[in-house]
């Protein structure tokens, strides 16, 4: 179950929703990771000076906004800080209005909105109302230190809020050169179009529909995979730590201090014996009845 992703409440004159935001899609979509094809190590993103071509370390980047070609505005982190819209807890709705007024160029990413306990009649009260009267709440909600304009309309059993793109961010006809399409068709070909719109007609399931690409290229990492295809990324070989001498004497002593076991040193006259010769191993053949050594056997092999 998805979890909230922000809680707080629907307010519209004296009523107050407590409420949790739950985001209505999830996002699907193959990821590609860059590898370096000669090691199969992957490739990551880097601060680059575009112009140098070097790399610019974290303390020594700052945010600007560009005034005119090649002319920057710089702002420092507080001061960015410092114009970031109060953030509250509070869906606020503006004013209600008709849906249908609402083009679906606005419309921008869905939520449903979650009763919080004790605040299901309330809840039920502002969703049957906005079914029968046909109209649909415009808010301002603030998220992630965003400031949003959005909607809440209801959905079957649910209320679903849904994030509007500002007016700034929506192209019109005019500003895309298509309001003065002036092409003329017949009553027989629109109605032609007609039959075929019924012919076509049915009953709306998107689980039907698929993304074919992602589809694809699962497929063929399926059978990549059963083929045997695969590029290992091998581990960087890491040289065992160099243990000196004295490391492994101090470490010896310490133990043996521990134990109360030192060793004293060895006098001069110790130091000039020979060294004892150690003994010599002999080897005793073992035999047993039927059965062959494990050396016997890898031999005979």
């Amino acid at each position: 179950m998805p979890r909230s992703i922000w809680k707080g409440a629907v307010s519209f004159g004296l009523v107050n929703i407590p409420v949790s935001l739950v985001s209505a899609t999830s996002s699907h979509g193959i990821d590609f990771d860059w590898l370096d094809k000669r090691s199969m190590d992957p490739v990551g993103y880097k601060r680059v000076n575009k112009n140098t071509g070097k790399e610019v370390s974290r303390e020594n980047i700052v945010k600007g906004i560009e005034h005119e070609k090649g002319e920057y505005v710089v702002l420092s982190d507080e001061e960015i800080h410092n114009a970031l819209p109060e953030a509250t807890q509070t869906i606020d709705i503006l004013a209600f209005v008709e849906a249908s007024e609402i083009s679906i160029l606005h419309f921008e990413k869905p939520y449903f909105l979650s009763p919080e306990k004790h605040s299901e009649k309330v809840y039920i009260l502002l969703r049957e109302t906005l079914k029968r009267t046909g109209k649909v709440g415009v808010a301002n909600v603030v998220m992630h230190t965003k400031q949003h304009l959005a909607v809440i309309m209801p959905l079957g059993d649910t209320l679903v809020l849904n994030t509007l793109r500002w007016a700034n961010e929506v192209r019109s006809a005019e500003d895309v050169g298509l309001e003065d399409l002036d092409a003329k068709v017949s009553k027989r070909e629109i109605d032609m179009a007609e039959r075929l719109v019924e012919d076509m007609t049915e009953s709306w399931d998107p689980e039907q529909y698929h993304d074919t690409f992602e589809d694809n290229v699962m497929k063929l990492v399926e059978r990549k995979v059963r083929e045997g295809k695969l590029e290992t990324l091998e581990a960087p070989e890491q040289e065992a730590p160099k243990r000196t001498a004295d490391v492994i004497d101090l470490t010896e002593l310490l133990k043996r201090s521990l134990r109360g076991t030192r060793t004293p040193p060895e006098s001069d006259e110790e130091k000039a014996q020979p060294p004892k010769a150690k003994p010599k191993r002999t080897s005793t053949t073992r035999r047993s009845s039927g059965t062959a050594s494990p050396k016997g056997r890898k031999a005979a092999k």
